[in-house]
């Protein structure tokens, strides 16, 4: 069997820039506002959206049905979201931001685009472009796989 270094292998590589990269924006919600990855990658999806069923949310954030929960859970008991019955489907729960929520999501986003920012001026503006466009490339492929099972 052929040899795999973990540290050349593409998907460690992209998990562990990943995972720095989350770090480093946690850094800015987290100590200043008490939020969780999750509970930002709610807030930021539900600032898109004026509501979005709960179960939608999954797909949106990359984060799993339990994960969404318990952010949600934390968001409401803190007066950030709102959750309603959907009613054109009882089962389900519709949410969208509340007030609190808007605000809070107005105060995070400056520093986590400062963040970005930073990051990128590693970056030419050539090589930003190129990276966005690799990354979608990737992303494709990695369905197509996901897809062919």
């Amino acid at each position: 069997m052929p040899a795999m270094r973990l540290n050349e292998f593409l998907p460690y590589r992209l998990a562990v820039v990943a995972e720095a990269v989350s770090h480093a924006l946690a850094a800015v919600y987290g100590k200043r506002y008490a939020l969780s990855r999750d509970e930002w990658r709610v807030l930021a999806q539900l600032a898109e959206v004026d509501e979005i069923k709960t179960t939608e949310l999954g797909a949106l954030t990359t984060l799993d049905k339990m994960q969404v929960s318990r952010a949600l859970k934390r968001l409401e008991a803190d007066g950030m979201v709102e959750r309603r019955i959907d009613d054109s489907d009882r089962r389900n729960l519709r949410v969208r931001l509340a007030p609190p929520g808007r605000s809070l999501y107005r105060k995070v986003v400056p520093m986590a685009q400062a963040r970005e920012s930073f990051l990128l001026e590693a970056l030419t503006e050539q090589e930003r472009q190129t990276l966005v466009d690799l990354l979608d490339k990737l992303l494709a492929q990695a369905r197509k796989l996901r897809d062919a099972g």
